[in-house]
């Protein structure tokens, strides 16, 4: 029965507290909960949502020729060009024994500029002179031997009448009459003809002289005394075609190239500013001419000529230019419905993101940014006028715009 009892015992469940764990299997616990806390971290720190690193810059308001600035709806880029400009050449060829011009000098219309070798020409018209007075001379006797055939035939008549000379004798002067005034007819023409030689010949002397066709200024001297010099190309490349260049300074105007999308902006006497690459703090007024009625298909542009409203010594053929073309007052003034603020601010050219009439910017409020619409002016790679969305002193934000949205966290850096 022992025993049983003993067996018994021994299957019987203890069901009082369970034994306390050991120090070890809390070490366990411990390390497992701090590698849950750092994979957590690690996984916050890869997926949390990241700054975008931006540049600020500060809209500025446009001061001083800001008006005109502000009204700016269209930026193009041209040069300056002579509308009344000349290759002067002679009429005839020959050798250039003066020449009297120099890059730069002042010319009025009629000066002489250059004269030819006239050798020939004069030793032309001498020949001339001497045939039309041979031409002469034979005029006048042959008038004086009409005039005496004139007299015999009188005569001849009023024999005739008495019966002193036969019918045959009267015909005979009458011949020689209406011989003797052909003759005098044909000489007249031949005086005529000589008359018109001697003047070619004086119009060849006279072209020996080379003049300014109008008043300018001398841009290129294209030939040397002792050279020979020809209305056409002749002599295998050593006859000079043209002895200078005159341009009328009056004249000068502007063409630029304008993309074709924006020729609709663009009106025959519309206002518009020029800046000379070479004065580029100097504002020219000026106004449009005409809007060439052709495009270039290569370029997809359209030309416009446009007149300079001031004239100044400092503005030379073939300078490079840009224009801004003017709004009217009435378009250029007023701001769009819903637009935040008044226009007239410029910002750097990659602050903007879009082009032609509207853009976008990211207006910056602390550590975020606001997504804006705003109607653009005049613009380029440098700066870019903002008509209206944006007032004078808001920030922007310059950076990434595939990263950056509207209300995108941003990290400003210097």
């Amino acid at each position: 029965m022992d025993d049983k009892s003993a067996l018994l015992n021994q299957l019987r469940i203890d069901r009082g507290g369970a034994p306390a764990p050991t120090g070890k299997v809390w070490i366990w616990w411990v390390v497992a909960g701090a590698v849950v806390i750092a994979a957590l971290a690690v996984w916050w720190w890869w997926t949390r949502p990241g700054a975008v690193p931006v540049h600020i810059v500060a809209a500025a308001a446009i001061a001083g020729d800001g008006a005109a600035a502000a009204g700016s709806i269209l930026d193009a880029s041209g040069y300056v060009v002579a509308r009344r400009q000349a290759t002067v050449a002679s009429k005839i060829t020959a050798k250039m024994v003066e020449l009297d011009i120099e890059e730069g000098d002042h010319v009025k219309a009629g000066q002489i500029i250059a004269k030819l070798d006239d050798t020939n020409i004069r030793a032309a018209l001498n020949q001339a002179n001497a045939q039309l007075d041979f031409a002469k001379a034979g005029l006048a006797e042959t008038q004086v031997n009409l005039t005496n055939a004139r007299r015999d035939y009188e005569r001849q008549k009023a024999l005739v009448q008495k019966h002193f000379v036969s019918q045959a004798a009267v015909d005979n002067s009458q011949t020689t009459v209406d011989a003797l005034q052909a003759q005098l007819a044909t000489q007249r023409s031949n005086v005529d003809v000589v008359a018109r030689a001697v003047s070619v010949a004086e119009r060849n002397l006279d072209d020996t002289v080379v003049r300014a066709p109008f008043t300018g200024i001398v841009t290129v001297k294209a030939a040397q005394p002792g050279e020979m010099v020809s209305p056409v190309s002749a002599g295998g490349g050593f006859t000079r075609t043209g002895i200078g260049t005159i341009v009328d300074m009056d004249s000068l105007e502007i063409q630029v190239d304008v993309n074709e999308n924006f020729i609709n902006r663009v009106q025959p006497a519309q206002q518009a500013s020029a800046k000379l690459n070479a004065y580029p703090d100097w504002q020219i007024p000026a106004h449009v001419i005409a809007v060439i009625p052709t495009a270039d298909r290569s370029k997809g542009t359209v030309t416009v000529r446009i007149a300079l409203d001031q004239k100044d010594a400092r503005i030379l053929p073939e300078m490079g230019v840009r224009v801004a073309f003017l709004a009217e007052p009435s378009k250029g003034g007023g701001q769009e419905p819903g637009a935040k603020a008044a226009g007239g601010v410029t910002l750097p050219g990659n602050a903007v993101n879009g082009s032609g009439a509207t853009g976008t910017v990211f207006v910056v409020h602390g550590d975020t940014v606001e997504r804006r619409a705003v109607r653009l002016g005049a613009g380029g790679s440098d700066s870019t006028t903002i008509l209206s969305g944006l007032a004078a002193g808001e920030q922007v934000a310059i950076g990434d715009f595939t990263q950056l949205k509207d209300g995108a966290k941003i990290r400003a850096e210097k």
